[in-house]
């Protein structure tokens, strides 16, 4: 939550983009982690490039361009399905370990 909220407020203010470490040091506090001081500095850069490039997203002109959940043009990696011929009886008997009274019998699964 404290990142989407950084998030909104720097795309709004682009000057906010750079985090302080006591930003840093409150993240950290929220997903109960233990930085070092090294760790919270790279996590303080990190962060900042990332809110920075959010704003700078933000500046975009979207208009005129529909919303899309993907890049790609849609499609389907499924075979149609088409009905065909069904093995009888006979046949599925042929193949079944255990056959009784035209039914399949199996182990229980259930103890």
């Amino acid at each position: 939550m404290v990142i989407r909220t950084l998030l909104q407020a720097a795309c709004y203010n682009p000057s906010m983009a750079e985090l302080t470490p006591q930003d840093v040091d409150h993240i950290a506090d929220l997903a109960r982690l233990e930085l070092t001081p090294a760790e919270k500095d790279l996590y303080r850069q990190q962060l900042s490039a990332v809110l920075d490039y959010a704003a700078r997203l933000q500046a975009l002109d979207t208009t005129g361009i529909p919303p899309t959940s993907s890049v790609l043009p849609p499609r389907t990696v499924l075979r149609a399905d088409e009905p065909g011929q069904c093995l009888t009886p006979q046949e599925l008997e042929k193949n079944a370990p255990d056959w009784e009274a035209g039914q399949f019998r199996v182990p229980p699964v259930l103890d």
